[in-house]
């Protein structure tokens, strides 16, 4: 079963349209693929849905679900922000993600732009990298009980612009509790994580997140995975799913999630 879950299209900061990326998928031999946009998100401009995209966004993913039975099964699905509103029912599933933290009243960005992240760093915790990591944890680990998610997006997130360790240790034993304290909190509420390799399609990082150490932790706390590409180019549906799903092999895993029409369900890796 070859799916994607996280996809970003034009009602969002997705290159491509609804109908563009299930052509692509269908032309990939995919079995399903899981449309994700941003939900709205206050004083976000440019990578979100605005509250009027909404209807619309819902609208046209199941025209394509109807038009396309059949040749590809489509799931409508919501990429859900820590400090986005409530967005009721009536989804297939739901992405919860944390890309901003809240501190002195303003939502610092955790992966726009390196610049943007360096420089919130600076200015409102010190230079203190391992400070934001504790407070964007905080939020991580809050997630499923904040948005009621079903998948746990890009858990280390605040990583994309570290390869190599160039700004922060991840292995600083400040770092690695935050992180395992998440993990903890998010092991409560049977969430999957997803391996995401969206960060590599852009150029940023050269390996999925999470980290091997993180994805290794993860499956010590029988905590499920699905892999995603976080697509925002129909090229990229599938980028780098191998490396993926050989990661999660070295890490101890041997099956993923996938989503049907009845639910999640098992797939050997």
């Amino acid at each position: 079963m070859i799916q994607n879950l996280h996809t970003h299209v034009t009602f969002c900061d997705g290159k491509n349209t609804p109908e563009e990326m299930v052509h692509a998928a269908i032309r990939m031999d995919m079995d399903a693929l899981g449309f994700s946009s941003h939900a709205p998100l206050a004083g976000q401009s440019g990578w979100t849905m605005s509250p009027e995209d909404v209807p619309r966004y819902r609208a046209e993913i199941l025209r394509l679900r109807e038009r396309y039975t059949g040749r590809l099964e489509i799931f409508l699905g919501l990429e859900q922000d820590y400090y986005s509103p409530p967005s009721g029912k009536g989804w297939d599933y739901q992405i919860g993600s944390v890309h901003c933290v809240e501190k002195e009243g303003r939502l610092l960005p955790v992966d726009y732009l390196p610049e943007d992240f360096v420089r919130s760093v600076r200015q409102y915790y010190g230079g203190d990298f391992l400070a934001f990591a504790e407070d964007y944890y905080r939020l991580v680990g809050a997630i499923a009980e904040r948005t009621g998610c079903q998948i746990v997006g890009h858990f280390d997130l605040i990583t994309k612009f570290n390869e190599g360790d160039s700004l922060f240790d991840t292995g600083h034993p400040r770092y690695v509790s935050a992180a395992l304290e998440a993990l903890d909190r998010l092991a409560q509420h049977g969430v999957i994580l997803e391996i995401n390799t969206g960060a590599m399609s852009r150029g940023y990082r050269s390996t999925p997140y999470p980290a091997p150490a993180l994805l290794r932790a993860m499956r010590e706390r029988d905590l499920p995975i699905c892999i995603t590409s976080d697509c925002h180019d129909r090229a990229n549906l599938l980028f780098a799913f191998p490396q993926a799903e050989e990661l999660a092999r070295s890490c101890g895993y041997r099956e993923q999630m996938a989503l049907t029409s009845q639910g999640f369900v098992p797939i050997p890796l």
